[in-house]
């Protein structure tokens, strides 16, 4: 019998530019799976906003995502979200964007430093360890900068490069060397009432963990955060939901009680066992 209390808050349709599938059979899919609830967080990159078509795609997005509401009404839990890309590097246009769409979920993530490409591109072969550490405080120092806007709802995969510099390009990092930063972020977190967000996609890359890690997931707890989201951060329909019950296991394991399921900006807290 599937999970009733499965929610997805964290997956791309073919509107994100490294997106696969249409937002109809992603919903396909998810009520396949026994999903309860799938949130779409299609990527609008704001340091590229109009001049890489993400104005347009926003609204694509959007209308697709109120269209397939209404589809699967009964079936699934559809939430019209948006992955906001930097957004304190444009803040007149992400701000605008908040106001011109009703979304139910707003993730705010950092996929790259200011005028550098995501780290997805970047060469950690040919960083010393000195630039590597370089860049990790620069990067923590914006996510900072990010939770102090604060004007989202969940803060993504808080350890997002190591995606790439642990996982792909096999780098040894030691996240203690960061811990100030880290404490700093997750505080701010809590104070601001944000969600902290299980990002399972690490779990089916060569990452193989979460991010951010138990460690980071434990901090957090002890600094008195409660809210968190699960999330697949799925680009094809296949990794729809991919790693909710380990997410959910993970997030007992931590000692949290229920995760989040956002409507109209509004945190609905869902407990994580079946009642």
């Amino acid at each position: 019998m599937p999970h009733r209390n499965l929610l997805d808050q964290h997956a791309h349709t073919d509107n994100s530019f490294d997106g696969h599938h249409s937002v109809v059979f992603l919903c396909e899919t998810a009520v396949e799976r026994g999903l309860r609830a799938l949130a779409f967080t299609d990527h609008v990159e704001m340091d590229h906003f109009r001049d890489q078509g993400f104005d347009r795609t926003a609204q694509q997005s959007f209308v697709e995502i109120l269209k397939a509401r209404s589809a699967f009404r009964g079936r699934l839990i559809v939430c019209a979200g948006v992955e906001l890309g930097q957004p304190t590097y444009n803040l007149p246009e992400s701000e605008h964007l908040l106001q011109r769409y009703s979304y139910d979920i707003v993730v705010g993530s950092i996929h790259n430093l200011r005028g550098k490409p995501d780290f997805w591109f970047l060469h950690y072969d040919e960083m010393t360890d000195g630039e590597i550490a370089a860049l990790l405080r620069d990067y923590f120092g914006e996510v900072l900068g990010l939770v102090a806007w604060g004007k989202f709802d969940v803060l993504a995969h808080l350890t997002y490069p190591l995606r790439y510099l642990c996982g792909e390009a096999g780098r040894k990092v030691d996240l203690a060397d960061y811990a100030g930063q880290i404490d700093e972020i997750l505080g701010l977190v809590v104070r601001r009432g944000i969600s902290l967000e299980i990002n399972t996609s690490g779990l089916r890359q060569k990452l193989n963990e979460t991010m951010p890690s138990e460690a980071i997931l434990r901090r957090y707890k002890a600094l008195g955060g409660k809210k968190i989201t699960i999330g697949s951060d799925a680009h094809y329909a296949q990794h729809l939901g991919a790693g909710l019950p380990e997410g959910m296991e993970l997030a007992r394991r931590c000692g949290f009680t229920h995760v989040q399921l956002y409507q109209g900006r509004e945190a609905m807290p869902i407990p994580l066992l079946d009642s």
